[in-house]
């Protein structure tokens, strides 16, 4: 379940219900989706094979036809990082500073972790996601990504436009101040 980190001095919210409360009051949509445990052969590979890809896929296909039908997505896919994977640090580069998208940025975490940052009406925080978390960030919404020390994650990202999805930067700080 996920875990938002505040500026220092403040504590670290844990409780799901908490969680889900803390991010919906900043316009930021939080769920907890079980992964179904058919899935768990193919979730706990570090790689996959694309075919391999398709049928993790296929398996959650019933939480897109959701996403779908109650918000228009009209894509999907997976995306498998882990230390292995050339060129980890630069593509995870381009997240990791402070920009927003013209689309929203949904995902649906089915292993691994990471840790998305906000900077929200001169508030930032920390939500570290792992499996089973799904969030989705709000178009034109200040965030950054990246990976935890794991270096692992699997994620399936939901579009309803892939043009919109282009990190557009902005001059902030990541620091949590």
């Amino acid at each position: 379940m996920a875990t938002i980190v505040q500026k220092p001095g403040l504590p670290e919210i844990k409780d799901n219900a908490e969680v889900k409360v803390f991010l919906n009051k900043r316009g930021i949509e939080y769920d907890h989706w079980p992964v179904p445990s058919e899935s768990n052969a193919l979730t706990d590979k570090m790689t996959l094979l694309d075919e391999e890809k398709e049928t993790l896929l296929k398996n959650l296909d019933y939480r897109f036809a959701v996403l779908k039908e109650k918000e228009g997505y009209q894509s999907r896919d997976l995306i498998v990082l882990h230390p292995q994977v050339p060129g980890l640090n630069e593509m995870l580069a381009k997240f990791d500073k402070v920009h927003y998208h013209t689309d929203d940025e949904v995902r649906y975490i089915v292993d691994g972790s990471g840790v998305f940052g906000f900077a929200l009406n001169g508030e930032k925080f920390l939500v570290k996601v792992e499996k089973d978390d799904f969030i989705s960030v709000p178009k034109n919404t200040n965030h950054w990504f990246t990976l935890d020390e794991n270096k692992r994650i699997k994620a399936v990202r939901y579009f309803q436009d892939m043009s919109g999805w282009v990190p557009n930067y902005v001059e902030e700080t990541t620091a949590l101040v």
